[in-house]
C-alpha cells in the first residue's frame, strides 16, 4: 500500500471515530439532561472530579505532539521508536483503568478510544515507512500526519467530552 491510501484508510477510520464519539458525547447530555437525582453524587463528587482531571491530564500526555516530545529518543530505528510510542501509550491507559469506576461509561469509551486510535496511526505511519528509517523519521511523519488533519482530532472531542462531564458534576 503507498502512503496516500493508508492515510485515507487513517483518515477514514479517525472519522468513523470521531463521529462516534460525537453520538456519544450527544447521547451522555441526553442522560445527564432526563437524570435530575444528584443526591448521590454529593458523596463521590470529589472523586469524580479528580478522575476527570486525571483522565484529561492522561489525554494530553497520550496526544501525538506531547507524546512524541516525551519519549523521542535519539539514535533509534523507527521500529524501536514505534515500540516505544506504544509502550507509552499503553502505561499511560493502564496507570489510569482505575479512574473508570468513577466516570460515566461513555467517557471511559473516549478514551479508549484515543488510545486505540492513536495506537492505530502510529503503527500504520509506522508500517509504510522503509526498513531502515529512523525513529526521527517516524516522529516527523507522525506529526505531519497529525498536522493534516482537516477535521478536529479526536483528542480535542474527548478533552470536550471530559470537560462536559466535570462541569455538570461542579453544577
Amino acid at each position: 500500500m503507498d502512503q496516500q491510501t493508508i492515510s485515507l484508510i487513517i483518515s477514514i477510520l479517525a472519522f468513523i471515530v470521531a463521529t462516534f464519539s460525537i453520538y456519544l458525547v450527544n447521547d451522555l447530555r441526553k442522560r445527564n439532561e432526563q437524570a435530575g437525582n444528584k443526591a448521590d453524587l454529593h458523596s463521590t463528587r470529589p472523586l469524580q472530579l479528580q478522575a476527570y482531571e486525571r483522565l484529561v491530564v492522561l489525554a494530553e500526555r497520550i496526544s501525538m505532539p506531547n507524546l512524541i516530545s516525551r519519549v523521542n529518543t535519539a539514535g533509534l530505528s523507527a521500529r524501536e521508536m514505534q515500540s516505544l510510542l506504544n509502550e507509552s501509550i499503553k502505561q499511560e491507559y493502564e496507570y489510569n483503568t482505575s479512574q473508570q469506576i468513577y466516570v460515566s461509561p461513555v467517557a471511559w469509551e473516549a478514551v479508549s478510544n484515543l488510545k486505540e486510535q492513536n495506537m492505530l496511526i502510529i503503527n500504520q505511519v509506522a508500517g509504510i515507512l522503509a526498513a531502515e528509517a529512523t525513529g526521527t523519521d517516524l516522529n516527523r511523519a507522525l506529526l505531519e500526519f497529525v498536522m493534516t488533519q482537516k477535521k478536529g482530532t479526536l483528542h480535542s472531542i474527548v478533552l470536550e467530552a471530559l470537560n462536559y462531564e466535570a462541569k455538570k458534576i461542579m453544577k
